[in-house]
């Protein structure tokens, strides 16, 4: 069952919430690690999987995009490699590169791409959200179903959301997931977590984002996370 989520951002010290966090799924270290196929030809995964050549060939990758602004390309022969050179803050600007990475993967029809960053949890699953929309005709609502079904250990950051959800409108018009406004639905606004995401039910099983500030933190540059 996917659940809908809620974004936080907030680092206060808090009181124990009323709705509980579901643990990670068993293995998580396992998940961030594999190769996860979101479609017969596309594939999610962090930095470890593209460097594997002999599982590049196996699987009949010939595009790998690299959302990081570090991490090494990879030289495996027949193999492409395009460059995101975004971290994972709320405030990058991924959704610039949304159309270029959907028409890359598009326009890669002989062979399988895989898409990753540093863990394959924030970064590249919203590409592949974005590509979902763009040229397989998903709303957000089922891209992110579809990834998440693939990679249950995507964690996507707020400012991704957001920018996901400015996508979605420019293709469609309108939005399928529902954002309330900070402080509303299950947390009142002195139960907000450390933990960056909340997974609860909407009554209606719709997927909702509780809006909350988004900001870069003003002691920690915008490449000063993982990279």
């Amino acid at each position: 069952m996917v659940l809908p989520l809620t974004v936080l951002l907030r680092t206060e010290k808090v009181q124990p919430p009323r709705t509980r966090i579901p643990a990670l799924p068993p293995g998580i270290s396992v998940l961030l690690m594999a190769l996860s196929q979101v479609t017969p030809s596309l594939f999610l995964s962090g930095a470890d999987a593209p460097l594997n050549g002999a599982l590049m060939s196996q699987k009949g990758i010939t595009l790998i995009v690299n959302a990081t602004l570090s991490h090494a390309l990879p030289a495996h022969p027949g193999v492409e490699c395009l460059r995101v050179p975004v971290c994972d803050l709320p405030c990058q600007p991924l959704g610039l590169h949304f159309d270029r990475v959907a028409e890359r993967i598009h326009g890669n029809r002989a062979g399988g791409t895989l898409v990753h960053c540093a863990a394959g949890r924030s970064r590249s699953p919203a590409l592949v959200m974005a590509y979902l929309m763009r040229f397989r005709g998903a709303t957000l609502r089922q891209a992110h179903r579809r990834v998440l079904e693939s990679r249950p250990c995507i964690r996507i950051n707020a400012g991704f959301w957001e920018q996901l959800l400015q996508y979605e409108r420019r293709l469609y018009g309108r939005n399928t997931v529902r954002v309330e406004p900070e402080g509303a639905g299950p947390l009142g606004t002195d139960q907000k977590q450390t933990a960056p995401f909340l997974f609860n039910h909407d009554a209606t099983g719709d997927l909702v984002l509780t809006r909350f500030s988004l900001r870069c933190p003003s002691s920690e540059p915008a490449t000063g996370r993982a990279r």
